[in-house]
């Protein structure tokens, strides 16, 4: 979001979120939430957040197996713990895909370039 830009109040969906402050660039995934934008600044308030160059990706990984063979017998499952097993798998996919993406220094367990 550019300076001076329109305010703005708007939810925050599973994503990643770009910082840029003078010279540097950080990205954060960030599951839900809300944004405030107003002429001089941003502020967010997500749900979940996480540096990309924080992520773990060994944890990553692993969650997202868990809940892909957790996934494949729901059929004991109440809606809600479906609906949690479906942001767990949904949040590991985005933390991976952020780091194929984001993180600097890509040479990570097959990942970039």
């Amino acid at each position: 979001i550019l300076p001076h830009h329109s305010p703005l109040l708007t939810t925050l969906a599973f994503g990643v979120i770009t910082v840029i402050t003078k010279n540097e660039r950080d990205f954060f995934t960030v599951s839900g939430g809300v944004a405030e934008v107003q002429p001089d600044q941003v502020t967010v308030l997500a749900d979940a957040a996480e540096n990309v160059e924080e992520i773990d990706i060994a944890r990553a990984e692993a969650a997202k197996n868990k809940a892909e063979s957790l996934l494949a017998d729901k059929s004991t499952m109440t809606i809600e713990e479906l609906e949690n097993l479906r942001n767990s798998l949904r949040r590991s996919s985005l933390r991976l895909d952020a780091i194929k993406k984001f993180k600097k220094g890509k040479n990570i367990h097959g990942f970039g370039g």
